[in-house]
């Protein structure tokens, strides 16, 4: 076997472990992500603790191990700026993937390139020969016996190194659709809480409008009804004063008159024709002096007060 053939893929695969482990460093503490790790609305990657000291650059200083609620800070690859809520860096959602691909790498780096090139499965069938050929029908590793003598001699085969790292691409060409996903989501969910965030903004502002505009009905509403009211008072007490008035002047002519038919009636049982005749001369004179005469105000009757019991002046069109 040829050493340097074989030393290829272990130099591929180291140099894939450098380019994933760039992948995998905080841009705050520069050291790879410590758990657990949490996505920015942005779609960037930070520790959790680097985020929380980010946020609150004073607080590490005052030696206080209680995490405060809400704040902000700026994203330290792009400057976007992240705005907590009142659960401060525990709100942010974590990054399970990310996590889960920091296990699988330092996993990886714990095995040591020498143990790795070592490893090589042998074929059931020929125990003595290593499986480095890949069959493309039966999609499984074999040796090259069973390609020459065995199952495998009618099938069409490859490299097992050009098959793995082909595989190995497409795999990681998948892991990053997969990661191009949830960014795609992650983005979609952030744009719907900004969205439920701006329906509740604009609920409570139309709330308040709509009260300040019903208020403002409320206070004219008063303000007419207060004015209606005292016009009514004015109105009542002035068509009272009037009515009261007319009720002192018909009483004081129906006292007159009633003296008057006493006095008459008791003219009528005068015996005496002298006597008599002088009580009808005085009542005569009492007729002629306007003692029969109606009161002043009296010539229209009741009719004359038609429009004192009438609604008030200011209230014909109050319901309409």
């Amino acid at each position: 076997m040829n050493f340097a053939v074989g030393l290829k893929p272990l130099l591929a695969e180291a140099r894939s472990m450098e380019s994933l482990e760039k992948q995998l460093i905080c841009p705050i503490c520069l050291e790879m992500f410590t758990k657990p790790v949490v996505i920015l609305p942005c779609q960037h990657n930070l520790c959790r603790k680097c985020a929380n000291d980010a946020s609150n650059p004073l607080w590490q200083s005052r030696g206080s191990s209680a995490v405060p609620s809400g704040g902000r800070f700026r994203c330290p690859s792009c400057r976007h700026e992240v705005v907590l809520d009142r659960h401060g860096v525990y709100g942010l959602q974590r990054n399970l993937l990310v996590e889960n691909i920091i296990d699988i790498y330092k996993q990886e780096s714990a095995r040591p390139l020498h143990a790795k090139a070592e490893q090589h499965l042998m074929c059931e069938e020929h125990e003595d020969e290593r499986i480095n050929i890949y069959c493309l029908r039966c999609e499984a590793p074999t040796c090259s016996l069973c390609k020459v003598f065995g199952a495998h001699k009618d099938c069409e085969v490859a490299p097992l190194p050009a098959v793995y790292q082909r595989q190995k691409s497409e795999l990681s060409d998948g892991i990053a659709m997969l990661v191009a996903g949830n960014d795609r989501i992650q983005a979609i969910i952030t744009q719907m809480e900004e969205i439920c965030h701006t329906i509740e903004e604009n609920g409570r502002r139309q709330k308040q409008h709509l009260g300040l505009r019903f208020d403002s009905l409320y206070s004219i509403l008063e303000e007419r009804k207060k004015e209606l009211l005292q016009s009514i008072t004015r109105e009542q007490e002035a068509k009272v004063q009037r009515v009261r008035g007319l009720i002192r002047q018909y009483g004081d002519h129906l006292e007159t008159s009633s003296k008057l038919v006493e006095s008459a009636i008791q003219a009528m049982e005068e015996p005496q024709m002298a006597v008599y005749l002088q009580v009808c001369v005085w009542g005569r004179a009492g007729a002629s002096e306007g003692v029969w005469a109606a009161p002043q105000g009296w010539s229209g009757g009741l009719w004359s007060l038609q429009g004192i019991w009438s609604c008030p002046q200011g209230c014909d069109g109050l319901w309409l």
